[in-house]
Formats: structure tokens, sequence, C-alpha cells
């Protein structure tokens, strides 16, 4: 029988002691072991390392447009978000963000960004039931055309020539422009910029929306306003202080 006790005291010393190695200081517990970053599958999650240092907390908007603006979302559909998300936009401070094209995000990754966008900001009747234009340009602008554009849709706030009023920034600075495509000009026009204050297309002038072609054509005389070479040369750069001749 003592055998057999003896036993039955070490299976419940190794039970015991078992136990209480889960509760032992300093023991990781699920949370402290990191998750392998191809497996995040939260959106919020994705948005916020992602996105929002652009984009905004919450899609509303920061240095670059509003993700969760309904108006954006009614006229881009979802293969355009999946192939800017995935591969950027040359030539502009948008990255690449797929594995495919250089950044860190799978195609699922970036599919849930997509998807979960859509499904926190979307609004079916955004528009109002007006048909808008085109989100990709379809006729070509003519960039004379759309000097009067500008002056009849857009000058009241960004000024004459497009140089800024105390109401707006001015949109023909070489800078601004050389960080803008021509299509990224155009979904401004037609978005506007609602944490700005500036309007979409429909509202520039009340009771008058812009037509598909006045987009194109004010983006056209928006686009000749771009620089050459922006940022410089300057005529006669001043010297700063201590800089050798």
């Amino acid at each position: 029988m003592k055998p057999h006790y003896e036993l039955l005291s070490l299976a419940a010393a190794v039970f015991l002691f078992s136990a209480g190695c889960g509760n032992l200081p300093g023991r990781p517990t699920a949370a402290d072991i990191p998750i392998d970053p191809d497996n995040i599958s939260d959106y919020t999650t994705l948005y916020k390392q992602n996105c929002s240092g652009c984009h905004g907390a919450d899609a509303k908007g920061g240095a670059a447009l509003s993700l969760g603006d309904p108006v954006y979302l009614a006229i881009t559909d979802d293969e355009t978000l999946h192939k800017v998300a995935s591969s950027g936009i040359a030539g502009t401070s948008m990255p690449a963000f797929a594995k495919s094209a250089g950044g860190m995000l799978t195609d699922k990754q970036v599919d849930i960004i997509v998807r979960g966008i859509r499904e926190h900001y979307a609004k079916p009747d955004a528009l109002g039931g007006v048909t808008p234009p085109p989100y990709a340009v379809v006729a070509a602008g003519d960039a004379t055309r759309g000097a009067a554009v500008y002056e009849t849709f857009c000058s009241s706030c960004h000024g004459a020539g497009g140089k800024g009023s105390p109401k707006a920034s001015p949109i023909v600075d070489g800078s601004f422009l050389a960080l803008l495509t021509d299509q990224e000009l155009r979904t401004l026009v037609i978005v506007g910029r609602p944490d700005f204050g500036a309007p979409d297309w429909r509202n520039n002038v009340p009771g008058k929306p812009m037509s598909a072609q006045e987009i194109s054509d004010v983006v056209a005389w928006l686009s000749s306003q771009r620089p050459q070479f922006p940022g410089g040369p300057y005529p006669n750069p001043a010297k700063a202080a201590g800089e050798l001749p």
C-alpha cells in the first residue's frame, strides 16, 4: 500500500507544480507572443499601421484625402482602390503596399483594407441620386477652356489665376502640383476636400454642378501650370548665413 500511496502523492505534486507554472512571474501570455505580420487580419490594425499617417485617423483625411469620404467611395470602385493600395502612384507620395510591388502587405491584407473602408464609410445615398462624373478622364481636357472654367467655379475661393485668397490656398504652386498626378487633381475636383471646407463638383456654384468636360478642362489647365522642374531653380538665390561662395 505504501508504494501506491507514494505514487499518488508524486502525481499530485506534479499536477500542482504544473498548475502553478502558468502563473509564474515573467511567464509570457498568449497576448505577449508576437503575431506574424503576414497573419494580421484586423482591419483597424492594418489601417492604423499603413494608412492613417497620411489619410488620417478613422480615414477622415490628413496630408492626403479622406478615404472615408462617401462621395469618393461612390466614384471609386474596389478595383481602383485595390490597385492604388497595392501599387501606389508613381511619382507621388503614395507608396506601394503590396509585397508584389515592394511593399509589406499580402494581397489578402490589401483586400481587408479595401473591404473595411467600404464597409465602414460607404453610403448608398451619398450622391443623392445625381450621376457623378466618371472617375477617369473620358474626353481630353482643353487648358484654354479650363482657364474660363476655373474662373467660374474655383476663383471665388482660390483667387484669380489660382494664386490663393484669404479663403483658400494657391493651387498653381509648382511644388503642390508636382505632388499630384492629373488623376489625383481630377479626383480632388470631383470629390473636394470636405475636411478643409472644399466642396465637391456639385457645390462650387450653387445649383450648377460641373460637367464631366468642365472637370477635364480645369484639370488640363491646372496641369499646364505644373513646372518642368518643381522646386527650382530660383533666380539669384540668396546664400544662407555662413555658406561658402
